[in-house]
């Protein structure tokens, strides 16, 4: 029976996937409890990564019967606190979430519409206003 050759880029995403996992354990996601008078909070994150490899086995010019092999691997992680949990001497609990600034001028953009909105609606009010004032202006000067 022939043994099974190892393969290098197995090996490769097998060790970036090691150093993957020791980074993404629950402790990272729900983070060591902090005490202060009488409130214990508990950080809340949520982690994304992402993970890639490849290689190639080719052989030399020089006609040598060794096959060589090159590849590379990366990972990378991103960890955003999302929320505390709140937890008071008397038992009572709370989830208070953590709001991220907007990430993208669209963003920005639909959390100020409502405002925009409300002004573009007053300054439609106002004109109308002056226009039933003058308007009624008119009326008493006949």
């Amino acid at each position: 029976m022939e043994q099974e050759k190892k393969n290098p880029l197995s090996e490769l995403m097998k060790t970036t996937m090691e150093h993957v996992k020791t980074m993404a354990d629950a402790n990272t996601i729900i983070g060591t409890p902090i005490h202060a008078e009488g409130v214990t909070l508990i950080p809340v994150s949520r982690m994304s990564f992402g993970v890639g490899g490849g290689g190639a086995e080719f052989s030399t010019k020089a006609g040598g019967t060794k096959d060589n092999f090159g590849g590379g691997s990366a990972a990378s992680a991103k960890l955003e606190p999302v929320a505390f949990l709140v937890i008071r001497e008397d038992g009572s609990v709370k989830l208070l979430p953590v709001v991220p600034p907007p990430a993208t001028t669209v963003d920005r953009v639909i959390e100020t519409v409502p405002e925009v909105v409300d002004k573009v609606t007053d300054f439609i009010e106002k004109q109308q206003e002056k226009k039933v004032q003058k308007e009624t202006e008119g009326d008493f000067a006949e």
